[in-house]
């Protein structure tokens, strides 16, 4: 991998982690114009505004979930990108599609192209699981549960075709215990009438 060709600079970016910010670039004492240096000796790569990745980091096909994830800590990967993360779809999304708390404020991401809805705040944490980005990596995702009954509450918006496909993998998959935390996070969601009667047409 190319490394910096600054010693100085070279010490500094080695106490960074893998995915990292401009705010701890310049904790580490890396000023903008020496990012730009890194950038141009290809010891960095920008993956988004203000979001860097070394390239001595260990290679990821989720790049774009680091990028989104480090711009937006509040935010959680939800709808098409969590279905596809936990294969539970075989499309691959053209957006990072992520969730944040109703009321507070929307990521204005440009790029990587970006997603985002709003959950009501009083469920917001429901169902949230960590998924490893990267090796010691990792970003705020729902459940595979929680994104199957979100797919079925939003199939209108996401598509009836993609919503029924992703319930019945999730089933087939997930055994008599995956349909119990179904009906626990349809339950808490108010959404039990969409789902019970998806669930028993599947099962029939």
């Amino acid at each position: 991998m190319p490394s910096a060709e600054n010693p100085r600079l070279e010490q500094r970016l080695s106490g960074l982690p893998p995915t990292f910010t401009t705010a701890q670039a310049r904790q580490a004492s890396l000023s903008p114009r020496d990012l730009a240096t890194l950038v141009a000796e290809g010891a960095i790569e920008e993956l988004s505004r203000g979001v860097y990745r070394r390239a001595d980091a260990p290679e990821t096909a989720h790049a774009d979930l680091l990028a989104v994830c480090t711009r937006a800590p509040r935010a959680v990967v939800c709808g098409e990108s969590a279905l596809s993360l936990h294969e539970l779809i075989d499309d691959i999304p053209a957006a990072v599609h992520i969730a944040v708390p109703r009321g507070s404020r929307r990521p204005a991401i440009s790029y990587p192209p970006v997603v985002v809805a709003q959950y009501a705040a009083e469920t917001f944490a429901l169902g949230i699981e960590r998924f490893q980005a990267a090796p010691g990596e990792t970003v705020p995702v729902y459940s595979a549960a929680r994104s199957v009954v979100d797919a079925m509450r939003h199939r209108h918006r996401l598509g009836e075709t993609l919503a029924l496909a992703a319930l019945g993998r999730y089933l087939r998959s997930s055994g008599r215990d995956g349909v119990s935390e179904l009906q626990y996070i349809a339950r808490e969601l108010d959404a039990l009438s969409v789902i019970r009667p998806a669930v028993e047409a599947v099962l029939a």
